[in-house]
């Protein structure tokens, strides 16, 4: 038994829960610290999303807390890792495997500075692209699971991509953010109602 199976079998163990159809998984840091930067963006779509599930309830664990509901007539999970970025993995493994849901039918909502505000990309799989979170979750789970970026670029001429991500978004970018989070959420929407292909078919294409 490898140290992950072992990890995941504790948990199993202690809280057993019963299973769920859909998981969305927001990367963000936790704490006030954090709250409304860029880096932060999946945790605000999942905020958003929560407005939307019927009899939602929490759930909370050691590394994650959660919002469970009925989405589109789906059982769904909302997950805010308690993990930084950088350690995401183990929370994103903890949740999928308290709530009985394959890596396919768990989806990660992820910031990128690449994409400008506003522009949105999904992905079955595939490489980290240079984010840390994702690369947590590789680490811990492989690269085969559906991924939805938001853009939160560009980053600006001679801007330190570290500094850029943990800042937040200025005055003048308030009416782009709020449509790119109305649109990564509604994206994730199509995601749970008809699964990877029906989103990238309607928004990996320009808006």
């Amino acid at each position: 038994m490898t140290a992950l199976q072992s990890f995941l079998g504790l948990f199993r163990r202690k809280r057993p829960a019963r299973k769920a159809e859909l998981l969305i998984f927001g990367i963000g840091n936790p704490g006030d610290k954090y709250k409304g930067t860029r880096h932060n963006a999946g945790f605000m779509v999942v905020d958003c999303l929560s407005g939307l599930l019927i009899n939602a309830h929490t759930v909370h664990d050691a590394l994650f807390d959660a919002t469970r509901g009925t989405l589109s007539g789906k059982e769904v999970v909302l997950v805010k890792p308690l993990t930084f970025v950088n350690r995401c993995g183990a929370a994103y493994a903890a949740s999928a495997s308290r709530f009985g849901v394959p890596q396919e039918s768990a989806l990660v909502i992820v910031d990128d500075y690449h994409l400008p505000l506003g522009a949105i990309r999904l992905r079955r799989g595939g490489s980290d692209g240079g984010h840390n979170g994702l690369a947590s979750i590789r680490e811990w789970c492989g690269e085969n699971f559906p991924r939805l970026r938001m853009g939160i670029g560009p980053l600006p001429a001679g801007a330190g991509s570290v500094d850029f991500v943990l800042g937040k978004f200025d005055e003048r970018e308030t009416p782009a953010r709020s449509a790119a989070l109305g649109a990564t959420a509604e994206a994730a929407t199509v995601f749970c109602t008809g699964g990877i292909d029906a989103a990238m078919n309607l928004f990996n294409r320009s808006r």
